[in-house]
């Protein structure tokens, strides 16, 4: 294997870049589609539906222009113009020969194409429903691959079938390779885009094979009788090939091909190629025939892709949920997503991560300095961003993280965000043929060898692939989880005092409700009200004041049980509801709260004390909440009455 240069790594590459955009432009606006010229193996006409006269024909069949189909004397070939279709070859004899009929209906002019039977062939077809029955048991993609390049060569007779895989920048490689043992392999190597430019792919997902007979062709022109007319050869099986698709062809050794297009949900995933050292032509049945072999191999390989999908997917879609379930809950976000069980690097693989909640910055693993992170964050503003070579295409970004070559950030809304950090990765690429400039005549022409070359890429880390995905999945659930733990700090808010942080009076209202109606007995309900209360404020302000009443509810807290509920009704007022008590258990935990509110409270370096009286009433089958809350109160104000800071039954 030829290795490639290591130094100027990067400029290489974006050299290679420039010149595979340039031949992609050439290669756009090549006619290919109106070559006008077809290969000489064949006939092709193109008639007039409505007269059936013949306003197009090829070189070898000129003296045909302005006669009728008729007068080819024929019935099978006029049946043919009649009633033919190209997916459903009729064979007819024409000037002593026998030939399969070709006819393109939505053409305009019809076209009619006729090939010579290979009559060492004609058969060869039936072995195909072996081979398709033999790839049915098999689902690994790799696999289908390998032995579809096989039984296509055995089946053929060609010296070489590759199977090619496309990927998402247009770049492929040769993904099954089955070879004369002579022949050099190519399995794994990887080739540009401009190899199967744009506009010739798109005409595989219209015409399903491709084929081109010999690469030393002089082919034949057409003569027409309609003025300045351009004629779409598209859909034909007889298209000239471009000259510099044939000199690609013959740098590779190969005088013939017959390509077969795989297409997944209406793209062109692949290709399986045939190519043949000396010329080779297969009849269009058997290409046909290997056109349904290409569309069930494309099914099973769509069928296994989209198993491996969706595995994936539910992979990755626990390792999501496991992270983002103790969100709801009152977890610390930063660590929750960083510091547990699972963090943020098992659901994206990478060298480090941070996440900015609410102003606050928290890393895990390899990162670059906060600050540096913060001014890359502020340069990039808002939108999601990623990149997996940074010095190529944010170099202002990458000199601020020396190192770092993949980025990816997922905002969380307002200033929040995810960010995910990979560092540099060398790697190298094995392609069919040196991609630099040396090895072409100009930066246009095909490569003069197709030896395997092999590059050294910088300057970029394991590329994110569907990870971006997992990204957003993820930032999606964490926004949705921030969002549900915001609505649940709301909807708490609205049943806790603001001032102690104990439960208020609409939620005691409502949950004594539900207690009530659940239990028949042992509930117990002791109301306190602090003697005195207002003394505080005006002595001592009502700062002093919300100080001694946020010191009460943090006692009262203290002596509860983890049963019994502490709430606020409002002003110095408080109520505690305990669960499984008799009357003198509720006394005794009215005894304990009173005696706690007593304690000496120090306020602002200053001693105060304050009493409070209490009130306790025991659930009875016929008391319900009101009642209950009713009796506790006016049992606190016989304890006031008798002297304050005292318990009253």
């Amino acid at each position: 294997m030829t290795h490639g240069p290591t130094r100027s790594a990067a400029r290489n590459e974006r050299e290679r870049d420039r010149s595979e955009a340039q031949r992609l432009r050439e290669c756009a606006a090549e006619p290919i589609r109106t070559i006008g010229r077809i290969q000489s193996h064949g006939v092709l006409f193109g008639i007039d539906p409505e007269t059936s006269i013949i306003v197009l024909a090829s070189d070898n069949a000129a003296d045909w222009l302005g006669r009728r189909m008729e007068d080819a004397r024929s019935d099978v070939l006029t049946w043919a113009v009649t009633h033919g279709v190209a997916l459903d070859p009729v064979r007819a004899e024409f000037q002593g020969g026998v030939y399969d009929v070709i006819v393109h209906r939505e053409t305009s002019p019809l076209l009619m194409e006729l090939e010579p039977i290979v009559a060492d062939l004609d058969y060869v077809r039936t072995g195909v429903v072996g081979a398709i029955q033999r790839l049915a048991a098999i689902t690994d993609p790799d696999a289908l691959r390998e032995v579809a390049a096989a039984e296509i060569k055995t089946v053929t007779g060609f010296d070489r079938v590759m199977v090619y895989r496309f990927h998402d920048d247009g770049h492929g490689h040769v993904a099954a390779d089955a070879r004369e043992p002579d022949m050099e392999p190519y399995l794994g190597l990887h080739f540009p885009a401009s190899d199967i430019p744009a506009q010739a792919r798109a005409l595989y997902l219209e015409k399903r094979s491709r084929a081109i007979v010999d690469t030393d062709d002089a082919c034949l022109g057409l003569q027409s009788l309609i003025p300045d007319a351009t004629v779409d050869l598209g859909p034909t099986e007889l298209r000239a090939a471009s000259p510099h698709h044939l000199q690609f062809m013959r740098n590779m050794g190969q005088a013939s091909t017959v390509s077969f297009a795989l297409v997944i949900d209406g793209r062109l995933s692949g290709m399986i190629t045939c190519a043949h050292r000396t010329p080779r032509r297969l009849p269009v049945l058997l290409r046909r025939t290997l056109e349904v072999m290409a569309s069930q191999l494309s099914l099973q390989l769509a069928a296994a892709e989209n198993i491996a999908q969706l595995r994936r997917q539910l992979e990755a879609r626990q390792r999501r949920a496991e992270l983002i379930a103790p969100l709801y809950g009152r977890g610390h976000i930063a660590r929750v997503l960083l510091g547990g069980d699972k963090s943020l690097l098992d659901v994206v693989p990478a060298d480090g991560a941070l996440v900015r909640i609410d102003g606050t910055t928290h890393t895990l693993g390899d990162v670059p300095p906060r600050a540096v992170l913060r001014r890359v964050l502020d340069s990039l503003g808002t939108e999601p961003f990623s990149s997996d070579a940074l010095p190529m295409e944010r170099p202002e970004l990458a000199v601020e993280m020396p190192g770092v070559a993949g980025l990816l950030v997922v905002p969380l809304g307002e200033d929040n965000c995810i960010v995910f950090v990979r560092g540099e990765v060398a790697r190298t690429i094995d392609w069919l043929g040196d991609q630099g400039p040396g090895n072409r005549d100009d930066a246009l022409s095909p490569r003069r060898s197709f030896s395997a070359w092999r590059e050294s890429v910088t300057g970029r880390s394991v590329p994110w692939g569907e990870h971006w995905h997992d990204a957003q999945e993820l930032g999606a659930g964490i926004r949705a989880a921030l969002a549900a733990r915001a609505q649940a700090e709301l909807a708490e808010l609205a049943l806790r005092d603001a001032l102690t942080g104990l439960h208020n009076r609409r939620f005691l209202d409502e949950w004594l409700d539900e207690l009530v109606e659940s239990s028949h007995e042992g509930i117990g309900v002791v109301f306190i009200d602090l003697d005195d209360f207002k003394n505080v404020n005006d002595d001592f302000g009502h700062d002093a004041g919300d100080a001694v009443l946020a010191a009460v509810g943090r006692r009262l807290s203290g002596i509860a049980r983890s049963t019994d509920v502490v709430a606020r009704l409002g002003g110095d007022e408080f109520v505690m509801v305990c669960v499984d008590v008799d009357e003198a258990g509720a006394n005794r935990i009215a005894g304990r709260a009173v005696e706690s509110v007593s304690e000496p409270i120090t306020v602002h370096g200053t001693q105060l004390r304050v009493t409070a009286s209490a009130g306790v009433v025991v659930h009875t089958q016929a008391s319900s909440a009101a009642d209950l809350l009713s009796a506790a109160d006016a049992a606190m104000y016989r304890a006031k009455r008798a002297g304050r800071g005292r318990v009253s039954g």
